[in-house]
């Protein structure tokens, strides 16, 4: 039942995937657009100091980030930093797997595990471009020397509140909106490469 369901898993930017592929740019002002679907991703509110965090950490095989900005990572996940007590687990893993062995690892302290994978999508831009396109409408500092790879921050891209997930230094890109607004985040960031490619997609 569980596979059956799984089948008709239908990502919200699916229809647009043959415009992202038509928006590439190669070469040196290249760039490319596309989306990850079906990441696990758990939201985790937990005290920092608390034993509850400590057996987290060892279920996770890394401490959880202490900082705005930062991420940790190990194996199959990623943990970005959401505030004091609060953390978005990105991973690879199977979904209920991880938030069972999370809740596990809760045992009933203070706290709270919640699958919340539903309730984003994950676009990727990359290339030599990628930057200057994300700079058409977000208001962060981006350069190298402010933003980095490992770093990931709640900001907006046009008018779209997103989590900004910096990969490597391509640069490349991870963007999660929620899954209501990344139609229209994808439709603006295909314009926005428009400009490297020549005349905006109609």
């Amino acid at each position: 039942m569980a596979e059956s369901i799984a089948a008709l898993r239908t990502s919200p930017v699916a229809h647009l995937a043959e415009r992202m592929r038509d928006a590439t740019v190669t070469g040196a002002r290249g760039v490319t657009l596309t989306e990850w679907p079906y990441i696990t991703m758990v939201n985790l509110r937990v005290d920092p100091s608390s034993e509850a965090a400590d057996r987290i950490e060892k279920t996770l095989g890394t401490p959880l980030p202490q900082r705005c900005g930062h991420t940790a990572a190990s194996g199959p996940h990623t943990v970005v930093w959401l505030g004091p007590d609060e953390w978005l687990l990105l991973s690879q893993a199977e979904t209920a797997a991880v938030a069972a062995e999370l809740q596990e690892a809760l045992a009933g302290d203070p706290g709270s595990v919640v699958d919340v994978s539903a309730n984003r999508t994950t676009l990727e831009l990359s290339g030599p471009a990628a930057r200057q396109v994300l700079e058409k409408g977000c208001p962060l500092d981006l350069h190298p020397r402010a933003f980095g790879p490992g770093q990931a921050v709640s900001t907006t891209v046009g008018p779209v509140a997103v989590l900004l997930w910096q990969i490597d230094d391509a640069p490349t890109y991870r963007l999660l909106p929620r899954s209501s607004f990344a139609d229209y985040l994808a439709r603006w960031l295909i314009d926005a490469m428009s400009e490297y490619r020549g005349p905006a997609i109609p």
